[in-house]
């Protein structure tokens, strides 16, 4: 199984991202599907678009806040999607 890496990260509007991966494949997810139907009072602060635009990379993957607040599992965001 092929290990997955996001290795580029750009805003894409609303709560999407457009994500690239090690062997250069792009994908545009949509993190607020995530957002309103897991609501939590850890990920809650990102439903706020400037909140959410504070993503950063970190070791192959997107993560939000200091201490990975919001992390996935790379190979799910490579498939376009994050299971709820």
């Amino acid at each position: 199984m092929k290990t997955f890496k996001i290795t580029k990260a750009e805003y894409s509007g609303g709560h999407k991202v457009e994500l690239t991966f090690n062997d250069a494949e792009k994908r545009i997810v949509d993190f607020g599907i995530f957002l309103k139907k897991r609501p939590h009072p850890q990920h809650d602060k990102y439903n706020n678009l400037e909140n959410f635009k504070k993503f950063k990379l970190e070791n192959g993957n997107i993560v939000w806040g200091k201490n990975w607040d919001m992390i996935f599992p790379p190979e799910q965001l490579y498939e376009g999607k994050i299971q709820i």
